[in-house]
């Protein structure tokens, strides 16, 4: 059978799950412009507030599952990882080749999704919780019968709430270890300045709005200059200055090889879930 195409321009838009990750999915592909929300779809939920977290932005809320994947081109599963199977399964009937299934249930595999739906045109993605302010590092893998087109969709959609990048579904426990688990070591970071500049002398809400920034402000140097870290590292650290004597304290107290030994750990611990 012949994959038809999603037509780019029309595409209707369904999620199955009205979390926090499928709202902000959805928010960002309306507030960009990618897709209107007289094109997007979610069904009513058990908690009131959802279906009105949707419906304030315009999105449709449909009566069961059902309805919005019949109503659907793109189906994006956003429920939880212990209940994909039996919901996927349920809607197994209607999930036709016709139609391009997106999961972003964390440790979930495309072999399972597969089965599961009963074809191969699917695609996983892997978001983090920075997409709900438009700053998602997010990893996509296609299954067997996803196509480049339905891949630059996904891309499209999914670049609306940040940066996305393709890789083998091989990668995806390194990816929870980096990118899905990397916002929790950062809080910790931010967190550890502040308390240091407090430490320091300065007032608590300085402190700790200077440590958001400074950690914003060296990410976007390292992402708008294409400069290695380490270079950035040596630019700002000048002989027996300030900040070369604090980076000495952080490479006596190991904090590279923290912060290394963390994503191996949460990685080995997605293996280990899966």
């Amino acid at each position: 059978m012949d994959i038809v195409p999603i037509p780019a321009d029309t595409y209707k838009l369904g999620f199955i799950g009205a979390g926090k990750m499928a709202e902000s999915i959805a928010r960002g592909a309306v507030r960009s412009g990618v897709i209107p929300a007289s094109r997007i779809f979610t069904a009513s939920h058990s908690n009131s507030s959802r279906g009105d977290a949707f419906q304030s932005f315009g999105v449709s809320l449909l009566s069961s599952n059902d309805d919005v994947v019949r109503e659907s081109n793109v189906v994006i599963f956003s429920v939880k990882p212990q209940v994909v199977k039996d919901v996927v399964l349920k809607l197994n009937p209607l999930l036709t080749k016709n139609k391009l299934l997106v999961s972003v249930a964390a440790g979930v595999k495309l072999h399972d999704l597969q089965e599961w739906a009963g074809h191969n045109r699917f695609i996983r993605v892997m978001p983090n919780t920075p997409a709900a302010v438009g700053e998602a590092a997010s990893v996509m893998s296609l299954g067997g019968a996803a196509t480049e087109e339905d891949a630059n969709l996904i891309a499209k959609l999914f670049g609306s709430i940040g940066k996305i990048w393709k890789a083998d579904e091989k990668y995806f426990d390194a990816v929870t270890g980096l990118s899905g688990s990397g916002p929790a070591y950062i809080y910790l970071a931010i967190e550890a300045l502040a308390d240091g500049g407090v430490a320091a002398g300065l007032p608590r809400d300085l402190a700790l709005k200077l440590a958001s920034q400074t950690v914003l402000g060296a990410a976007s140097m390292v992402t708008g200059t294409g400069k290695h870290p380490g270079q950035l590292k040596d630019d700002v650290t000048s002989p027996a200055g300030t900040t070369i004597s604090g980076v000495h304290e952080l490479e006596k107290g190991g904090f590279r090889g923290t912060l290394m030994n963390a994503v191996v750990a949460a990685a080995k611990r997605s293996r280990e879930l899966a």
